[in-house]
């Protein structure tokens, strides 16, 4: 493992660091003028994609700032550095986190929002500044807000951070900002409170902020532990609908979500002294479209604004309320959530706000045989001075959609109403993968994009070769809190509506039978106790969300050749979203299998995005099967080999994993010593990940292990990155001899902790007849300058001699 530039992954859980080094590490690597490449390379290899231009001169920019910064000697160079790290279950990443432990040697970790702007405006909103980004003025989230929720954000999912009680501090650099009076301003003091902002002149305050909080250094791995720690299941805005319209912040908004929440509540104040606003949210799967409408209800409700939650589809109104009963009036609860059909008389202005959630999911006409009124959109901008429009043009999945941001403009300048856009882009579903959904594209053929394969994405994909495994899996992973579902392409006929023994989905061959979601549970199948055995449509999953999703794609969807056909024909009769797709085919031909080419696709699209950590699927069509398939297979053999030849490069023995190993018969284990120091244990041993056989003039033994020696300090006995055979927890005398060790005194300058490796030397003394340590000295063995003794004369009873250097591999 490269000290020096330790890039990490997270195996399943994707990559999460794109660099971490010690503090003394990253000063040499900016004026070695490497950092730069070193992260644009990694960004590329590891998140897949390309930086442009602009974002590596920012990182150029502000790197060195950090740089001048953390030159202050207060600042110890064990410290640790870690860049761009990605907040667990979004994708959101902090800029730069330093790492160490505080004057009463608690741990800790500072934040860090780098920004390149020059000058802001102060505006009347919460947490709401503006400032030229790209080629204009925008609004967008102040950097203490900012930094100050993505500390709370880690704190809130990681489980390890809480349970260690790592201590995270945020704070914000504006390095280019010469004039701070308007990023100071009073109406911001509550957000800079929480995460001091530093500006140009405040270079030396940021370096005393940073060595206030970070006096010693990063001796136990702090961001490895934050980068591996235990992540909290994500919340589902369902359950914690109650807790909400009690009052209680259930999510934190970040992002673009404050900028849409506060947006709005300035529009609804703004309205109330007379005019018609209406407001645009775009926003794909999973980037909080819900969770803003749902704080914007209770808020507005709490500020005595007539306000309802307007959906189309009644399947998430009908959980809301489910979750609400019980806690309120039933007559106050159908009072909030009304369906986009409830504005047909409604006279002018009736409501302060209405928020559409889903609005992609509108009608043109209302009613039972939709023949009532003119188009759902003008009314409920009619009926409202705000009217608040969620869009995911993406996610219209019946011919009768209209739900169209052109749409909505065209309407909204029929009332008079002046129009405001903005969009969502923070993503909380699919684990947080932007990869995932852009693959998804790809592979659905919706559009080209990048992401033409899995490799590096955090998500689990699986493909099932028999439908009844796949219900098994989604079985297993609805054990633990009733939040995984199988869902299908509507193209089998609803036969247990009538007959309620008969089944629905049927594979013979595989023993498999499921019915359709019934309609004793109606819309409420996503939370029913039993519905785990049933399978759900696009009506009744569209606008939830599981943590685990099983998807069976029928023949409407197949891939011949490599391409994507589509067939409505092969939809069921009783499938409303294709209704009308016969006529139109003869009137336009080409339009309507256009159409429903792009319904299709869609509903796959959603179906396929409705799962927060995985998405397990099964095609009818062999081929359509194979073709998800390779793209599995393909991720998954391109993550292990890159993983192993990155965590084992250099290791010229023959290699095996845990599985496949005769330990300490024929195997011994390869193990980190970053990792082991402070908490290794022969459990720890057998527990190693990989194996390696040994020469054979090697003699085996229980307590060996081999690890990789990182740094120049001993490289007169052995050469920087040599991969070195070790006997954990030895016994007898040490004197003379190189090994590893610990002790809460140390700061190793290659490993950066409280651990190092050095030739052992004690004086001792005799006391009470035996003799004792009364001094330890631990010599580098080294021609590099810079390498001096480390001298312990304090708590020696405290040191841990972890392993004894055997010899190099």
């Amino acid at each position: 493992m490269n000290h020096s530039r330790a890039i990490e992954g997270r195996g399943q859980y994707g990559d999460m660091l794109v660099y971490n080094a010690t503090k003394q590490q990253f000063i040499d690597d900016v004026r070695a003028n490497v950092i730069t490449d070193t992260i644009n390379n990694e960004v590329a290899r590891r998140l897949n994609r390309n930086s442009p231009r602009n974002e590596m001169l920012s990182w150029e920019n502000s790197l060195r700032f950090m740089m001048s910064a953390l030159l202050d000697e207060g600042i110890p160079a064990s410290a640790g550095v870690a860049i761009e790290y990605n907040i667990p279950l979004t994708n959101r990443r902090v800029d730069f986190i330093l790492t160490g432990k505080n004057p009463q040697r608690a741990d800790t970790a500072v934040i860090i929002e780098l920004k390149q702007w020059e000058s802001v405006e102060v505006t009347k909103k919460d947490a709401i500044v503006k400032t030229r980004l790209g080629k204009g003025v925008r609004e967008t989230n102040h950097p203490s807000y900012q930094a100050w929720s993505y500390a709370d954000l880690i704190n809130d999912y990681n489980e390890t951070v809480r349970s260690e009680s790592i201590q995270l501090m945020p704070c914000a650099y504006l390095h280019n900002m010469k004039q701070g009076d308007a990023i100071n301003d009073a109406f911001y003091s509550h957000h800079t409170g929480r995460a001091p902002v530093f500006i140009s002149p405040d270079a030396l305050k940021l370096s005393a902020f940073l060595s206030q909080h970070i006096k010693y250094g990063d001796s136990d791995n702090i961001m490895y532990r934050i980068e591996h720690g235990v992540i909290k299941p994500s919340k589902n805005l369902a359950d914690a609908l109650a807790s909400m319209m009690d009052g209680n912040a259930e999510f934190l908004m970040i992002d673009e979500q404050k900028l849409v929440y506060e947006t709005a509540l300035d529009l609804a104040h703004r309205v109330a002294k007379g005019g018609k606003q209406c407001l645009i949210v775009k926003g794909g799967p999973g980037t909080g479209k819900s969770v803003v409408a749902i704080n914007l209800l209770v808020e507005l409700t709490k500020r005595e604004m007539m306000t309802q939650y307007v959906s189309r589809n009644s399947a998430p109104r009908e959980v809301f309320k489910k979750r609400l009963t019980g806690t309120r009036k039933k007559t106050h609860i159908d009072n909030l959530f009304k369906g986009s059909g409830s504005y047909v008389n409604a006279e002018p202005d009736t409501f302060h706000a209405l928020i559409v959630d889903e609005a992609h999911r509108l009608n043109e006409k209302s009613g039972m045989y939709q023949n009532l009124g003119e188009s759902q959109i003008k009314e409920i901008i009619v009926a409202s001075r705000l009217s608040i429009f969620f869009i995911d043009e993406a996610q219209r999945v019946t011919l009768k959609d209209v739900g169209t941001v052109e749409e909505v403009r065209r309407r909204a300048a029929e009332c008079g109403a002046e129009v405001s856009e903005l969009e969502l882009a923070s993503q909380f579903r699919c684990n947080g993968s932007d990869g995932y959904l852009a693959w998804l594209d790809h592979a659905l053929q919706i559009r080209t994009t990048a992401n033409t394969d899995l490799e590096g994405i955090d998500y689990d994909f699986q493909v099932f070769d028999d439908p009844s495994a796949l219900r098994r899996a989604i079985l297993d992973k609805n054990r633990k809190a009733n939040k995984a579902r199988m869902v299908a392409g509507y193209c089998w006929p609803w036969a247990s509506k009538k007959d309620k023994h008969a089944m629905d989905i049927v594979f013979p061959e595989y023993g498999f039978a499921a019915q359709w979601n019934l309609d004793d549970d109606g819309m409420l199948w996503a939370i029913a106790d039993a519905s785990v055995e049933q399978v759900g449509c696009i009506h009744t999953c569209q606008g939830l969300e599981f943590d685990y999703v099983g998807v069976i794609i029928g023949n409407d969807f197949v891939i011949r050749d490599g391409r994507v056909v589509t067939d409505a024909a092969k939809r069921a009769s009783q499938d409303r979203s294709v209704h009308g797709y016969k006529t139109l085919l003869k009137q336009e031909p080409e339009h309507a299998r256009k159409l429903a080419d792009q319904i299709i696709k869609n509903t796959y699209r959603t179906l396929m995005t409705r799962g927060q950590k995985g998405c397990y699927v099964y095609a009818t069509d062999p081929e359509t099967r194979e073709y998800f398939a390779a793209f599995a297979r393909d991720s998954a053999g391109q993550g292990e080999d890159t993983a192993l030849e990155e965590a084992l490069d250099g290791l010229h023995l023959p290699i095996v994993t845990r599985e496949d190993a005769e330990p300490f018969e024929r195997h011994v284990p390869v193990y980190d010593l970053s990792i082991a120091a402070g908490q290794f244990s022969e459990m720890q041993i057998a527990d190693a990940e990989h194996w390696i056989e040994l020469p054979e003039h090697l003699r085996m033994s229980p307590d060996l292990f081999v690890s990789r020696v990182v740094g120049e300090s001993m490289n007169r006995r052995i050469p920087n990155g040599a991969w070195c055979l070790f006997r954990a927890n030895p016994g007898g005398t040490r004197q003379g001899k190189v090994v590893v060790v610990q002790h809460r005194s140390i700061e190793d300058p290659d490993y950066g902790g409280s651990f190092t490796i050095k030739l052992y030397q004690s004086e001792k003394i005799e006391a009470y007849g035996e003799y004792v340590n009364q001094r330890i000295v631990l010599k580098p063995q080294t021609n590099a300058f810079g390498y001096k003794d480390i001298v312990l004369e304090d708590e020696l009873e405290d040191l841990k001699v972890i392993g004894e250097f055997l010899s190099v591999l």
